[in-house]
């Protein structure tokens, strides 16, 4: 049986461009919390005090621009998600037992809730493959919670969110870092179902 030529090269060219359109599409998000299951942090009923801190690698590149998408993000996230009552947010140099005692000695008002955010990865990921796409890339968030008592500051639980979005043929740069870091705090906070 022969195969007319001009047919074989237009399905090949068909099917090398939906493998192509396969791969470059497949942007996905996943979400892990380690320990997991956890229960919200959000009570949208109470004040809170929330500190966060950067905890960047040592060879963290643009460490400007990550911290003012970070901040971006959390204020945006504190403004709109509903997750507590009223939010006091600070920026403080470390989550150390000292600092978070001291932020709780100054606040003015009472407060329900004492959150410590440690923000340890906020950008864009590429990683190279051995594929038609030759790279995966998108962006990652790593955040360390703390919850603490709010009457004596103690540790009452601690847990890690790693938020990813991307995929194979998938390059992102910091534009979108404010956003990502509001869906990491979604998703790791868990503020009720009305939130935005």
């Amino acid at each position: 049986m022969s195969v007319n030529p001009s047919l074989h090269g237009i399905a090949l060219r068909f099917a090398t461009l939906a493998a192509c359109a396969l791969i470059v599409g497949c942007a996905s998000t996943s979400v892990t919390l380690q320990p997991t299951p956890q229960a919200p942090v959000c009570t949208s009923s109470t004040n809170a005090l929330v500190l966060w801190a950067p905890h960047w690698r040592p060879d963290q590149k643009d460490r400007t621009a990550r911290e003012e998408a970070a901040t971006s993000g959390l204020n945006q996230f504190f403004a709109q998600s509903g997750c507590f009552a009223r939010t006091e947010l600070r920026r403080v140099q470390a989550l150390a037992p000292a600092t978070v005692q001291a932020a709780l000695g100054n606040t003015r008002e009472p407060v329900g809730s004492l959150v410590g955010i440690e923000v340890r990865e906020l950008g864009p990921i590429v990683k190279p493959l051995s594929s038609l796409a030759l790279v995966e890339g998108g962006t990652e968030v790593v955040l360390g919670i703390t919850e603490y008592s709010p009457q004596s500051a103690a540790e009452v639980r601690r847990f890690v969110v790693h938020w990813k979005n991307g995929g194979p043929g998938v390059i992102r740069g910091v534009a979108g870092l404010a956003d990502d870091m509001q869906s990491a705090l979604h998703a790791g906070l868990q503020p009720g179902p009305g939130a935005k």
